[in-house]
């Protein structure tokens, strides 16, 4: 389906979900993996960015690591751009590499977001091709409640094995 993947993490949570998410496509569909990272600019386009050099190939190591763990062939790279432009940067990666598809990390949703454009949003908007979103990783609750055990139906009684019935006729 996929002979090249394109998938471009930030430094959240998301990254090691949206790696396994695409190791899975990429050893379905036999694909390539070009892996990006897109360091964004503090201010104005220029200066500092918001994560060190260092922090940036970290990123882009940690996917690689575990991609050629899996088997699947991948290169990475980072870029550095002003904050506005990330989702251009994501789709002009994807037609260097002529990429079948873009893969991009998954948030829950916080209260607020809804005013903003996701990045998603923003990269569907400048390209043709197929943006697909990992699954977002899970919050463990920090409240610190446990779980109740709740029978699955209380109502039913056990099933009883003599009591079977046969459904096929």
């Amino acid at each position: 389906m996929f002979r090249r993947i394109l998938l471009a993490l930030d430094g959240d949570d998301s990254g090691p979900v949206a790696t396994s998410f695409t190791i899975a496509l990429a050893r379905s569909s036999r694909a390539a993996v070009q892996v990006v990272h897109v360091n964004e600019y503090l201010a104005g386009g220029r200066g500092p960015t918001s994560e060190s050099e260092a922090e940036a190939v970290g990123v882009v190591a940690r996917a690689m690591a575990d991609l050629e763990e899996a088997g699947v062939p991948a290169a990475g790279a980072t870029y550095r751009t002003a904050t506005f432009d990330v989702p251009a940067a994501i789709c002009e990666l994807a037609e260097q590499c002529r990429a079948d598809v873009i893969v991009l990390g998954s948030r829950r949703r916080r209260f607020g977001s809804f005013l903003r454009r996701s990045m998603r949003d923003r990269v569907t908007r400048r390209t043709q091709l197929p943006v697909l979103l990992s699954p977002a990783p899970l919050e463990v609750g920090r409240s610190g409640r446990a779980l109740e055990t709740v029978p699955a139906f209380p109502d039913l009684a056990p099933c009883d094995p003599d009591r079977a019935v046969d459904r096929e006729r």
